[in-house]
């Protein structure tokens, strides 16, 4: 018997695949407007705040940083993004065990039962858990967004160079390609 074919229903069309959608953000990312530098440093900042627990108020967080500290608020805005509800059970997971090794805890998971008690224990540990993807998500974030920084910057300052380039060669050549008229032979 053959497997019943899955339904195009249930395939996302290509515009709204992930890689089609990095690659947008991406794009996005290097077209905006701005110093290179300003750019790259709001999305660091976005990349160490998005490896923060705090998911839900990390957009309207690093927004206000990114104004504090006069760097590009698209770009943090952007970059805090590597934390959403896709890729959040991996990234906390990953940043509480980084986390609880740093603190010398055990990092292994919580033991739930469905009863009463194991659900005080974990209430019991909440504070260091917290403590723990603080931690883990500092010390993974540090790295990532000093990476980061590097990558947009180049990105940005390749785009724009690019750009530049581009307007140079279409003022050289005398802009938009004039039609010349074609002469009327005379008498008609």
């Amino acid at each position: 018997m053959m497997p019943a074919k899955i339904p195009d229903a249930y395939h996302p069309p290509p515009e709204q695949r992930p890689a089609s959608l990095l690659k947008k953000a991406y794009e996005r990312l290097i077209k905006i407007r701005g110093q290179p530098r300003e750019i790259a440093q709001g999305f660091a900042l976005g990349i160490f705040v998005g490896m923060s627990p705090f998911l839900g108020f990390q957009t309207m967080g690093v927004i206000f940083l990114a104004s504090l500290l006069k760097w590009n608020k698209i770009a943090a805005a952007i970059g805090v993004w590597i934390s959403n509800p896709v890729t959040a059970p991996v990234l906390y997971s990953v940043t509480y065990f980084i986390g609880a090794a740093f603190m010398g805890k055990d990092p292994a998971p919580l033991p739930w039962r469905g009863s009463p008690e194991s659900f005080l224990e974990s209430l019991a540990r909440a504070p260091d858990i917290l403590w723990a993807l603080v931690l883990g998500g500092m010390i993974l974030g540090l790295p990532l967004a000093v990476a980061s920084y590097y990558f947009v910057h180049s990105a940005v300052r390749r785009y724009q160079v690019e750009i530049r380039e581009k307007l140079a060669r279409k003022k050289r050549t005398g802009g938009s390609r004039l039609r010349r008229r074609k002469k009327r032979p005379e008498g008609k």
